[in-house]
């Protein structure tokens, strides 16, 4: 069976869900820290949770992009500088927020963008920074707070993958890679924290109507012929469908509190139909592709008393 495995929550989500949506103050004394905070779900998410009573570390590279919340919300927000990149700053930053808050209940790995391209078209100055960013700079951020939600024995981590972290599609491998590393590290972490009484979400979006395919996005510069039909399609679908995804990013956001807001946080969070179609197709090629090779994959282990063959 396929290794990825969905909790069913569905009457204690849908409830969770409308008081999260109501404006209620679900969120009051709580205190997250999002990272990526300047636009998408990142912004969206710190503004759902400040009306709802929260309190909000809310970093960006450029923080003067984040003025509207201090004004709007000056006791409960806080804005910082923060590249997850740079180390010195991700210590800094956790360090002002735990001097402001006293603790953080939510820290939501936000920060990261995608890069579209064939394999052999994306160069190492392009993917690199984007590893960097998706996967050592949330590696960064985690662990930087990991201490304090050891002490406390309770909050949320939110990891932001996404469906290309449960699939491969041609044009977004190297997305694909980083967001697989979140995947398996996000899952190891979660049974390492659990215990501890700290929950860990990954949260796998479809494609929303956020910057993702715009401003957040970069498409590799050489382009190779022989990749038109497969990686040119995703370029084409990168240069055409920004504003167009059918994900709505307020209901995602809000399904993001009604997870934290759950009694058992799940494990895995799709988001979003296509998502949903097609987690379930590759699942379903998985599951046929097991059963039809399952004789083979039996035959692998030693049979019971053979004695290894001598080298």
């Amino acid at each position: 069976m396929f290794t990825h495995r969905f909790t069913s929550q569905k009457l204690q989500s849908a409830s969770i869900f409308t008081m999260s949506a109501s404006g209620s103050n679900s969120q009051q004394g709580k205190v997250w820290f999002i990272t990526g905070a300047s636009s998408g779900f990142g912004r969206l998410l710190a503004e759902h949770v400040l009306s709802l009573g929260g309190n909000v570390v809310a970093t960006a590279r450029k923080p003067e992009t984040l003025e509207a919340l201090t004004a709007k919300y000056p006791a409960t927000s806080q804005v910082l500088a923060l590249d997850v990149t740079n180390k010195q700053q991700v210590e800094d930053a956790v360090k002002d927020a735990l001097a402001r808050f006293d603790h953080v209940d939510v820290l939501v790995n936000n920060a990261g963008y995608g890069l579209t391209g064939a394999i052999e078209e994306v160069t190492e100055k392009e993917y690199e920074p984007m590893f960097d960013t998706n996967v050592f700079g949330l590696i960064t951020m985690t662990k930087a707070l990991l201490p304090q939600f050891r002490a406390r024995r309770s909050g949320n981590i939110l990891n932001l993958s996404s469906i290309g972290g449960l699939l491969g599609m041609p044009g977004w491998g190297y997305y694909n890679a980083t967001k697989f590393a979140v995947e398996g590290l996000s899952e190891a972490l979660g049974h390492e924290l659990e215990p501890l009484g700290v929950h860990v979400t990954i949260v796998e979006p479809g494609p929303f109507r956020t910057e993702f395919l715009g401003t957040s996005g970069k498409e590799a510069k050489l382009q190779i012929s022989d990749y038109a039909k497969t990686a040119g399609k995703t370029r084409e679908y990168f240069q055409t469908q920004s504003g167009k995804q059918i994900g709505d990013p307020q209901k995602a956001v809000e399904a993001m509190v009604a997870a934290v807001e759950a009694a058992k946080p799940p494990r895995h969070l799709l988001l979003g139909k296509l998502a949903l179609d097609r987690y379930r197709a590759k699942q379903k090629q998985f599951d046929a592709d097991i059963a039809a090779w399952e004789e083979v994959t039996l035959g692998a282990d030693f049979k019971p008393g053979e004695v290894p063959a001598a080298k």
